[in-house]
């Protein structure tokens, strides 16, 4: 009997060796059922999650940190005339912080960089003709509207920015009517989406077409270099500014400024967005004091010095140079005597034919001589081809 139940075994033993064995396979990664031999079907194309910038769970600065950035942004905002707000995000980090965006703002030429990533969108990675090029390049580089014009037609105007915005998830922008570009309304948050939108290598764009972005906004015109590079005066810059006297505000200013820097070893994508300054001057130094104050305390952490020692005077925009990083143990951080002038702003040196003119958004005003171009912010996005080419060409 035992020598039965012996042979019998071995006997089933070499029929399982025999017979075939389906492999194992992974489950599908969207259906959960598996593919190739074992359900019957081909093997299927792969399936790859693909991240979309911004989605991802957003890090909050410590709550000292926060409430420490937060009054003194508020106390240096108290002293400055208007309304501005930021948003800042640390790719190092993954820190995001956002200050009084509640209400949005007029976005004037910084619209530019929201039509230049629908552009590269709609493109799908196929290389640019030259004049794309052109107008690409003359757009973010020199601020030009007639290109920005062409490209905000190219891209199916308001209806096609506004699907781009949606596809990106900018909930809080709206393009501006029929073809004004430059009265798209918007908050820092959703600038700084766009940045990651054409920054971050898991987006949507080719890396040919991040790197295009990024040379653009790279190398504007050095008189319009100014605002939140400010805050990286010996880093990489890559910027688009936008700035006009707002007939909705009487004619008071707004001036925008994003853009990615390179502070600290930190990379950040930086918003910063403000109206109803008396002047532009006043705008710029605004947002450039808005920026370091953000820079300084996302990739300084924990330095009180670095709040602490920011002075509030209106005229005083950054701390003196050679002051100490930080008070003696036990003191508070001194503030520099209020009649101590501030030191030239990093980018000075070509500030002053900046302060004296407008945004090249204001200058395409088909309006005749005497009238002040761009007066009107309705006039973003109207056709220019009647305005003498050197008044199309003034830049601030």
């Amino acid at each position: 009997m035992r020598v039965r139940h012996l042979l019998l075994f071995a006997a089933l033993l070499i029929t399982y060796a025999g017979s075939p064995v389906p492999p194992h396979r992974p489950p599908d990664t969207v259906t959960g059922t598996t593919t190739g031999a074992a359900s019957g079907l081909a093997p299927g194309p792969v399936v790859v999650a693909r991240r979309v910038p911004g989605t991802e769970a957003a890090r909050a600065l410590p709550p000292a940190e926060r409430r420490a950035l937060d009054r003194a942004l508020g106390r240096y905002l108290r002293e400055r005339p208007g309304r501005a707000a930021l948003a800042v995000y640390d790719r190092m980090t993954g820190i995001r912080y956002a200050f009084r965006e509640r209400v949005p703002f007029l976005l004037a030429s910084v619209a530019k960089v929201d039509i230049l990533l629908a552009f590269l969108l709609g493109k799908g990675g196929e290389p640019l003709s030259g004049h794309e090029r052109e107008l690409a390049s003359r757009m973010i580089r020199h601020s030009d509207n007639d290109c920005a014009r062409d490209l905000y037609l190219t891209i199916g105007g308001r209806e096609g920015l506004d699907r781009m915005l949606r596809q990106v998830g900018a909930r809080h922008t709206r393009p501006g009517a029929g073809t004004s570009w430059g009265i798209t309304h918007s908050r820092p948050s959703d600038q700084v989406r766009i940045l990651e939108q054409l920054t971050d290598p898991e987006g949507p764009l080719t890396a040919r077409s991040r790197h295009y972005a990024m040379e653009l906004m790279s190398s504007v015109e050095p008189a319009q270099s100014w605002g939140v590079s400010a805050a990286a005066p010996e880093g990489e810059t890559a910027l688009k500014n936008g700035w006009l006297p707002a007939d909705a505000h009487d004619g008071l200013w707004t001036v925008n400024s994003v853009g990615r820097l390179q502070v600290h070893g930190h990379e950040l994508l930086l918003a910063v967005l403000s109206e109803r300054s008396p002047d532009l001057e006043t705008g710029v130094t605004t947002g450039e004091g808005l920026a370091r104050l953000a820079a300084d305390a996302l990739t300084r952490p924990g330095d009180a010095a670095v709040l602490g020692r920011w002075p509030t005077a209106a005229g005083a925009l950054t701390a003196e140079p050679g002051l100490p990083e930080g008070p003696p143990a036990g003191q508070e951080a001194q503030q520099p005597p209020p009649q101590q002038p501030p030191p030239p702003p990093a980018f000075g040196a070509a500030a002053p034919p900046v302060m004296a003119t407008v945004d090249s958004s204001l200058t395409v005003s088909p309006w005749p001589s005497g009238h002040v171009a761009g007066s009107s912010e309705a006039d973003m996005g109207r056709d220019t081809s009647n305005v003498e080419p050197q008044a199309r060409q003034r830049k601030s």
